[in-house]
């Protein structure tokens, strides 16, 4: 086993630390971990991401409920809306360049943080509670999710958290659980829209999905310790940052 796959080992611990920790962030390592750690070009590892994050969510999104975490009626409809957009997006994804795949992944990436930043916090808990639930507008953000998953290959927990908080009414620790849910759903419909795509290495799958769900156990623990509006910047700040690592390596390729 070389440095390079050890360290896509560790780092894939990582994905699932975030997934645990804070319902999202996961496959936005995945994606660029499993390009320049593991060597695998980005269309197979969109696939991978699928399958890793989707696997690792379920698991997840298993210790929350366990604990009460996790709101089943609005990851039903949340997730169900989005099985459709999933599978249609994964279809698109090998009409695209993979240095574009990547930079439109950035881009949407910090536009969620910043948004999750500027937001207030009167949103996260009762106030939000009061919202009333738009079926409509849930379902059609849930669509609207679910294609960018099987496009990018993301599990989507970045856009579902902010989406569960502001359109659910959900508090943050209430979010991270049922976004699991939501992102295993997803991430299933999107990886059955890119079979016979390409081939996928199973045993890499394996190794690193493994590595993932050991690290849901330490994220899903720290979730205890920290509070909502910590959880909440933390969120942001480690989307930014994996973005801006994106755009840099991206564009470094292109002078």
């Amino acid at each position: 086993m070389d440095l390079h796959t050890v360290v896509a080992l560790i780092l894939s611990g990582a994905i699932g630390i975030s997934l645990g920790l804070l319902g999202g962030g996961g496959s936005i390592l995945a994606v660029p971990v499993l390009v320049y750690m593991a060597g695998i070009e980005a269309k197979e590892s969109v696939a991978m991401s699928l399958a890793i994050v989707g696997s690792t969510s379920l698991f997840g999104s298993l210790l929350h409920g366990r604990k009460g975490k996790l709101d089943l009626k609005v990851a039903a409809i949340f997730g169900g809306a989005g099985i459709t957009g999933a599978y249609a997006g994964a279809k698109l994804t090998h009409l695209v360049a993979n240095r574009t795949l990547l930079l439109l992944f950035a881009a949407l990436m910090l536009v969620v943080a910043v948004a999750m930043l500027l937001r207030k916090d009167k949103h996260d808990a009762s106030a939000a509670r009061t919202q009333k639930r738009k079926l409509a507008l849930t379902l059609l953000v849930g669509l609207g999710v679910g294609f960018l998953t099987g496009f990018l290959g993301v599990g989507g927990g970045f856009l579902v958290v902010p989406v569960l908080v502001l359109f659910a009414g959900l508090p943050m620790r209430l979010a991270v659980g049922t976004s699991l849910l939501v992102i295993a759903i997803n991430s299933a419909a999107g990886f059955v829209g890119h079979l016979g795509e390409g081939e996928l290495c199973l045993s890499k799958t394996i190794a690193f999905t493994v590595a993932a769900v050991a690290g849901t156990f330490v994220g899903e623990h720290f979730t205890r310790r920290v509070p909502d509006e910590r959880l909440r910047r933390m969120f942001a700040c480690f989307v930014i940052l994996a973005a801006v690592f994106l755009v840099a390596e991206n564009l470094r390729r292109l002078i």
